[in-house]
């Protein structure tokens, strides 16, 4: 089942359920898929529809929005709304790949590095694209950036 049919599947059992705040939630994520859809249609001018690859692309920044929005609330004494973003970044979770663990990452950049050669900090932005071709919504790149450059470093 691709992520779309699991998305409107959810979205199905939410309103069954009638468990508003899932539905919410799903109903923010279609309609980012459904804005990110027309802006392509535009960019391209054709009905192609977006792949796995760009919801989870969408899903992430969804998450990272999210945890930043949840943070700022925390710092101005808004806890209710900073549980009701942790609360949306669980469900968006849920669609995305299990996300790896330090020694998965560390593991997928050493591997990342040697396939492509990669030597000096210059070959970082080529090891980034690939890890980020590899493994989309796995890992923080954020981070794994200061991994890969500390790797091409040494």
């Amino acid at each position: 089942m691709d992520l779309r049919a699991k998305l409107q599947a959810a979205t199905k059992e939410a309103m069954k359920a009638k468990d508003n705040a899932r539905l919410s939630t799903l109903r923010l994520i279609s309609a980012a898929i459904k804005d990110r859809e027309i802006a392509a249609r535009g960019e391209r001018g054709d009905e192609a529809s977006l792949g796995d690859a760009d919801l989870i692309a969408i899903l992430s920044r969804m998450v990272k929005q999210s945890q930043e929005s949840a943070k700022a609330y925390e710092e101005g004494g808004r806890l209710e709304l900073a549980q009701k973003e942790e609360d949306e970044i669980a469900v968006v979770r849920e669609f995305l790949p299990r996300q790896m663990n330090d020694a998965e990452i560390a593991e997928a950049v050493d591997k990342t590095v040697s396939d492509l050669g990669a030597s000096s900090i210059r070959d970082m932005g080529r090891v980034m694209a690939e890890l980020r071709t590899r493994h989309a919504g796995q890992m923080d790149f954020g981070a794994v950036g200061a991994m890969v450059k500390a790797r091409l470093l040494h």
